[in-house]
């Protein structure tokens, strides 16, 4: 079960698939992931072309990344996704394999079109910060 408490507001849209807002309690440490990117293990970029396949293989990398740092998506706090596309469909598209890969713990995210992300052919990036209790 999660350290992270999801934070809604009847005065705001329930439209977003997110919360809000979310905090962690005291004593908690944060990890700052680096970018998630859709890249195997020897670096090449995975589903070229394929915005739903990118995001699927980026948040696999985000899992494993997660785990190394003694965490799991559910204590994940806020979440931004980045997508190489001026369309919202593409935005869309890579937003639902994310939204889905959360699940119930639906956190704070902000999805962003961008003109162009760091590796050859590369289409969706995921950027991460989790709290966990420290023990």
């Amino acid at each position: 079960m999660s350290n992270v408490t999801l934070i809604r507001s009847a005065a705001l849209s329930d439209v977003a698939e997110y919360a809000y807002a979310a905090t962690a309690p005291a004593g908690s440490r944060f990890i700052f992931l680096a970018g998630a990117c859709p890249l195997d293990e020897d670096g090449s970029t995975v589903a070229i072309g394929d915005y739903a396949g990118q995001a699927a293989k980026a948040v696999e990398n985000l899992r494993t990344a997660l785990t190394a740092a003694g965490a799991t998506l559910e204590d994940v706090i806020s979440t931004r996704v980045l997508v190489a596309s001026t369309r919202q469909e593409d935005l869309g598209t890579a937003w639902r394999v994310v939204r889905d890969a959360f699940g119930e713990h639906d956190v704070p995210s902000t999805l962003m079109g961008v003109t162009v992300l760091g590796y050859q052919d590369q289409l969706v990036e995921i950027e991460a910060v989790a709290a966990v209790l420290d023990s």
